[in-house]
């Protein structure tokens, strides 16, 4: 008999209003690997159902940024699919029927209560700290001229489900076991603009859809005892429920998009980072490091590698904090990673996009490849590397000299350039081996000077900074021409 997994249908159901949350991603990798695991598809679903909170090029960015992710959908608004369609706005007419079977059965009702009246109710309920709060089903068992004669009526009625004082307040969660949760009141299930809330069309659209692991954060706990009812009453096989830990901020808050840059997926590509970091990042956020066979633990996990090994029994349920620095250093160990070619498409990539260059021709993409290498090691991000090479692309008479490199050089700054220059003159073939070899020749021993005191001046005079990337290696990219035109400018200057 076989122990295969059987194939799974998984979901994200992210609402586009406004930029992708973090969240949605960190969401979406973990359905994306048990739907690859177990040889399944992955759903996008796009409840747009709030129509007053919906954002303009909001459903895009979702697109945008799963994809970019390397998570990408099976099925989906924009790829289509044997379930659709895949937003619930297009979905109205499905829901209707269920509310219709609810209420025959006895299991939802109507509710005229106007917003004032529910709002006096639930500021009664606090001020008398009350143990039970929650709608007092005013409207259970009146029709609506019955209704009418009392207070704080409305025309526009909305379904509320009933739900029944012995409701079964346990179920079962694929990461954390049984889990209790508290009781919940008539929850309304259908709005009286006639679009249904999160927690029927949840219900209805995962049961037509065939998903069968509900993967959504922690805070839907609570209403899992409400799902669970809808789908008994509807005669729906159960799904498996996976209640993630939600993602905090360092100082133990929930994460988000008002108090935290990062809580916007965006963030992430604008700023420079690499999806396949960011990947590894956001499992490891509820997923431990990969185990070793000398009992080691190993932290950088391809995503592939990751879907191999996973298993539900060891997300870390304990709310994971979402530490920038570490992704910052994972960033890094894959910048490093890449080939000297790919690394180069990535930054042009990032430029482009970020608005920062408007056109690459030959000669920019090919010095681009060649001074990759002296800045890629200490990379942190896509974006670091123009601005460090910026002095490269400059035209030797349009180098800028900041101000604390010109401040930093010694009275002798003069002398030295002067012999740097007549060193240089003579060099034959222009190397970045031959040009160290000739200044160290002409500077240390000739001068007498230590290293960091003879090549400043000569640092200072190529860059613009105190701080470069590698200086012989520079000059070569430079050429000669430009570098001697550079050392004697800075030669005049002082």
């Amino acid at each position: 008999m076989s122990d295969a997994p059987i194939p799974a249908r998984t979901r994200v159901a992210p609402s586009p209003t406004g930029d992708p949350h973090v969240g949605t991603a960190y969401m979406a990798l973990f359905d994306v690997a048990w739907a690859r695991k177990t040889g399944g598809q992955f759903v996008l679903r796009i409840e747009d159902t709030d129509r007053a909170r919906l954002v303009e090029g909001s459903e895009q960015q979702i697109f945008d940024s799963l994809k970019w992710l390397g998570l990408a959908y099976d099925e989906g608004p924009d790829v289509g699919g044997d379930h659709g369609p895949y937003r619930q706005s297009e979905r109205l007419g499905t829901y209707r029927p269920y509310v219709d079977q609810l209420i025959a059965d006895g299991h939802a009702y109507y509710c005229w209560c106007s917003t004032e009246r529910l709002a006096e109710l639930r500021a009664q309920q606090q001020a008398s700290k009350q143990s039970v709060t929650g709608y007092d089903r005013l409207c259970v068992g009146n029709t609506r001229d019955e209704r009418a004669a009392l207070p704080g009526f409305t025309e526009n009625p909305v379904v509320r489900m009933r739900v029944p004082d012995a409701i079964d307040l346990t179920f079962d969660d694929i990461i954390r076991g049984r889990v209790t949760a508290p009781r919940p009141d008539d929850q309304v299930i259908l709005k009286a603009d006639g679009f249904p809330t999160y927690h029927l069309a949840v219900v209805v659209d995962d049961h037509l859809m065939g998903i069968t692991t509900v993967v959504r954060g922690e805070e839907w706990i609570s209403s899992t005892p409400k799902h669970v009812q809808l789908y008994k009453w509807l005669g729906f096989a159960m799904p498996q429920f996976a209640h993630m830990p939600l993602l905090r901020n360092v100082d133990k808050s929930k994460i988000s998009k008002r108090k935290n840059p990062a809580a916007r997926l965006m963030w992430f590509r604008e700023q420079g980072y690499l999806p396949e970091a960011l990947r590894n990042f956001l499992q490891l956020l509820a997923y431990p490091p990969k185990l070793e066979d000398d009992g080691s633990e190993r932290e950088v996990v391809a995503f592939d590698e990751f879907i191999a090994d996973f298993d539900w029994s060891r997300i870390n349920t304990v709310g994971p904090i979402f530490d920038v620095k570490k992704l910052d250093w994972l960033n890094g160990v894959y910048l490093r990673n890449l080939s000297v070619d790919e690394l180069t498409e990535r930054i042009i990539e990032h430029e482009l996009r970020t608005g920062r260059w408007t056109e690459v021709d030959g000669a920019r993409r090919e010095l681009l490849r060649q001074a990759v290498p002296l800045v890629q090691e200490r990379m942190t991000l896509l974006g670091d590397a123009v601005p460090a090479l910026e002095f490269l692309t400059t035209p030797d008479d349009e180098l800028g000299i900041e101000d604390d490199a010109l401040a930093s050089l010694k009275d002798d700054a003069g002398q030295v350039l002067a012999a740097a220059i007549s060193a240089l003159e003579a060099v034959g073939e222009w190397g970045h081996e031959t040009i160290q070899a000739t200044l160290r020749e002409a500077l240390v021993d000739g001068m007498g000077l230590k290293p960091k005191f003879a090549f400043a001046p000569v640092r200072v005079a190529i860059s613009g900074k105190k701080v470069s990337p590698p200086l012989f290696e520079s000059m070569q990219i430079l050429g000669r021409d430009s570098s001697l035109a550079r050392l004697r400018r800075l030669a005049v200057r002082l």
